[in-house]
């Protein structure tokens, strides 16, 4: 192999195509799809580098999930059906055992989600991976962040706090099994992709959980013009995370590190009182759990209630890249 990017593309990056709104998917300057009359398409793009957005010792399979998972989780929050990826990658060497583990990944979650990759680059520097997702929503349906109503219940799906605990745990190194789920949330955290497009039928607004609960509901009220009270006791904790406050925080939760720290992607959405009833049953179908944390406010402020029944300040809004 003469480890050129054009064979890098071909040999690691060259996946079979199902998709029969795909034109061209390699081969030119510009890939080509074709998009229905009756739908809009969204657009994401993530950009994950190594150190920053994941350890340096993470595994090349760990990285290839997780890229795509943060990009498929904003189509998620728009209700949005994944459709293609393009993927930029710059690295520091062509390590062939790390580009087969990587495609590989990268290609059986593609599959499952009948996802195309139609184009790309591939350049050396420091180990970063750029995943652009494109999806489709019917023009009328799509979940927006400006959409909340006063008096709509505020629901979340999923844990929150698990990959804040898990980063913790591998640098702090921690040799804990109960940890591991955390670990696992950290590394390959699943998009809410097919429970979100049916979730189009019964809300209006939603939001991916990246930087934290405190910063991306607060983005969603900022939008919506409007406030929330959440009650912490309603948040959804893991018995791992659980276990981690009692072994080895003195038993104290951590509100800040568990809603401000971010990797969630978790989806936080609102839901008027007619379609609650509807949501729950949505949620059960996929066997999802999902959470009411609070309600939708006249206020234009964002406040949590402790099991005191008294509001809980955060020092910290959430995860800043700068």
């Amino acid at each position: 192999m003469n480890n050129s990017e054009f064979d890098v593309i071909k040999k690691y990056f060259t996946f079979p195509d199902s998709r029969d709104d795909v034109i061209l998917a390699g081969g030119d300057d510009c890939a080509i799809v074709s998009v229905p009359d009756n739908k809009q398409l969204l657009i994401t793009t993530d950009t994950l580098i190594s150190g920053v957005h994941f350890p340096e010792n993470t595994s090349a399979e760990d990285i290839a999930y997780k890229a795509l998972m943060v990009n498929l989780s904003d189509l998620a929050a728009m209700g949005a059906k994944p459709a293609w990826v393009t993927l930029a990658i710059s690295l520091p060497d062509i390590n062939e055992t790390w580009l087969q583990l990587f495609s590989g990944q990268l290609s059986t979650v593609l599959s499952s989600l009948h996802v195309s990759l139609i184009g790309g680059d591939t350049t050396k520097g420091v180990l970063s991976i750029t995943v652009q997702a494109m999806g489709l929503c019917d023009k009328d349906k799509i979940l927006r962040r400006d959409a909340a109503v006063v008096d709509d219940k505020v629901f979340v799906t999923g844990w929150l706090g698990d990959a804040a605990i898990g980063l913790q745990a591998i640098s702090d190194e921690l040799d804990d099994e109960v940890l591991k789920p955390c670990i696992k949330r950290l590394n390959r955290p699943e998009a809410r992709v097919r429970f979100a497009e049916e979730l189009t039928q019964y809300s209006k607004c939603a939001i991916d959980i990246s930087d934290g609960l405190v910063a991306d509901l607060g983005h969603v009220l900022s939008a919506s013009h409007c406030g929330a009270c959440i009650d912490l006791t309603a948040i959804p904790v893991s018995s791992s995370a659980k276990h981690y406050f009692k072994q080895y925080h003195n038993n104290k939760m951590d509100w800040s590190m568990l809603l401000t720290s971010g990797d969630d992607y978790e989806l936080c959405f609102t839901v008027s009182n007619e379609n609650e009833s509807a949501v729950l049953a949505l949620a059960e179908k996929h066997q999802l759990q999902i959470s009411c944390i609070g309600e939708v406010t006249d206020s234009d402020e964002l406040v949590f209630i402790d099991d005191n029944n008294k509001p809980f300040a955060f020092t910290n809004s959430g995860f800043k890249h700068f």
